[in-house]
């Protein structure tokens, strides 16, 4: 089961590509060499498997993931390691999606910096229909129209009167 999975190109000199992924038992960190030199052509992709106990000895191994993903992420990975799991990142979308709904706007905001996953959920239709839906008394099939075209975290920050305005334009055309 995969636990953590990223991709980066690695720094000059090199920039080869480069994944690491984690799962419940192995660590493996995989490259591909990016180059038109004829030399560099005919390179295989390389590939380290390590068990979760022999990556959290293995200085070197640490060494080329903080080079190529950077030290928060090699600190990820040894603490999954150690198992040390963030359950809150991997909890179902559908119930992220209510919890995140009873949050303040502001906690919304923060909580869209901390990850790529959380970006995507925090500005999800999905969430802002949710809260639109749980803050206003009335939903019209013309303002669930306008939200399907525009997106209902806009209709949430859009003021009333622009909303009217909006919606009149619509039935006129």
């Amino acid at each position: 089961e995969e636990v953590f999975e990223t991709r980066r190109q690695a720094p000059a000199p090199g920039k080869d590509f480069c994944q690491l992924l984690v799962t419940r038992r192995e660590v493996i960190f995989r490259w591909w060499k990016i180059s038109l030199r004829n030399e560099c052509c005919e390179s295989r992709p390389g590939e380290i498997k390590e068990s979760q106990e022999d990556f959290l000895g293995d200085s070197s191994l640490h060494i080329q993931v903080a080079i190529v993903f950077g030290a928060k992420v090699l600190e990820h990975v040894l603490n999954l390691c150690r198992g040390n799991y963030d359950f809150l990142e991997r909890l179902p979308v559908p119930l992220l999606l209510y919890i995140i709904s009873f949050l303040e706007l502001e906690d919304i905001a923060r909580l869209s910096q901390v990850s790529r996953r959380f970006k995507m959920i925090c500005n999800s239709n999905a969430l802002w229909e949710n809260i639109v839906e749980n803050l206003c008394d009335t939903i019209t099939t013309d303002m669930k129209e306008l939200a399907q075209e525009i997106g209902w975290k806009k209709v949430f920050f859009t003021n009333r009167l622009q909303l009217q305005l909006q919606l009149r334009r619509r039935k006129q055309k």
